[in-house]
């Protein structure tokens, strides 16, 4: 991508940049938005097969699977990338299109695709199967050896699920809650879902916990912690009226530093006073000394 935007002038350069940035920022949060900034990047800079990839995904996961499909597929043409080939059938599925999703797995590329793209295109196929009503064919395509394969491939999971939901769809409730529990077994994050439905076909229910459905409601948490929550309310307040105090004997000091302050500077004033009239004094007695002498000298 880096190569393709230094093709362009620097400025347009930054821009196309910056939507492509913000169009990854979004992707998973929000697709729609993520798609946007992708279609504002193709309106600067139609010629570039990356920016044409971002449209592409960005629609394809917003659901603008017919211009998402015209976009992989001028991906494929710029570019001469076939990863795109998976997602350009599961568009054709969302269209209502099945023959064609299966049809291009027969693509003459398909043979080159990475593992990963290899065994999205087959569950998509199998889900385009499941769509003409041909479930027995779809849990056939997905009896491959990939399906006990050790791996933390994330392709695994989603494999295991598929087979499990065909398994189902048939009527194979045993076989599928095993399935269930395999895709479950290698699905940290919990993407597929398959704990929840091996949890359904076991008749179990997974409950949410929000605020109107606790475990601990209000009443049960009242009652049984009811002394704990009164020894640290007896705590809290003794902790207050100990900051309380330690603020109120603060204050006290404070008032005392204030008077002791004001004390010093009467004193201060008083002894000023006291000097001047001292000064006061002095000069009059000094007045009086030089008038008398004045007066000796008169006589």
């Amino acid at each position: 991508m880096k190569a393709e935007l230094r093709s362009l002038p620097r400025s347009l350069a930054d821009l196309v940049a910056q939507h492509l940035v913000a169009s990854g920022r979004f992707l998973d949060d929000d697709p729609e938005l993520a798609y946007q900034h992708a279609r504002t990047a193709r309106r600067l800079a139609a010629r570039l097969g990356g920016v044409r990839e971002a449209v592409a995904i960005t629609a394809y996961l917003a659901e603008h699977y017919d211009e998402a499909l015209t976009e992989f597929r001028a991906v494929r043409r710029m570019t001469g990338n076939h990863e795109v080939i998976a997602m350009m059938a599961d568009c054709e599925r969302a269209l209502g299109r099945p023959d064609k999703a299966l049809a291009l797995t027969k693509d003459k590329h398909v043979s080159d695709l990475s593992e990963a793209t290899q065994v999205e295109l087959l569950i998509v196929a199998a889900g385009a199967r499941r769509d003409m009503r041909q479930n027995a064919a779809a849990i056939q395509m997905l009896e491959v050896p990939e399906l006990t394969k050790r791996t933390r491939a994330e392709w695994l999971p989603r494999l295991r699920y598929a087979y499990a939901d065909a398994l189902a769809e048939a009527g194979r409730t045993d076989e599928a809650l095993v399935w269930f529990h395999r895709a479950a077994g290698v699905d940290g994050d919990g993407i597929t879902g398959a704990a929840e439905r091996a949890a359904e076909l076991e008749g179990l229910e997974f409950t949410d916990l929000d605020e109107d459905d606790t475990v601990l409601d209000d009443e049960y948490f009242e009652a049984e912690y009811a002394e704990d929550i009164a020894d640290q309310a007896d705590q809290a307040d003794a902790e207050t009226d100990d900051e309380a105090d330690e603020a109120a004997d603060e204050a006290d000091e404070a008032d005392d530093e204030a008077d002791d302050e004001a004390d010093e500077a009467a004193d201060e004033a008083d002894e000023a006073d006291d000097e001047a009239s001292a000064a006061e004094h002095e000069d009059e007695a000094e007045g009086e000394r030089d008038g008398v002498k004045d007066q000796s000298l008169g006589e």
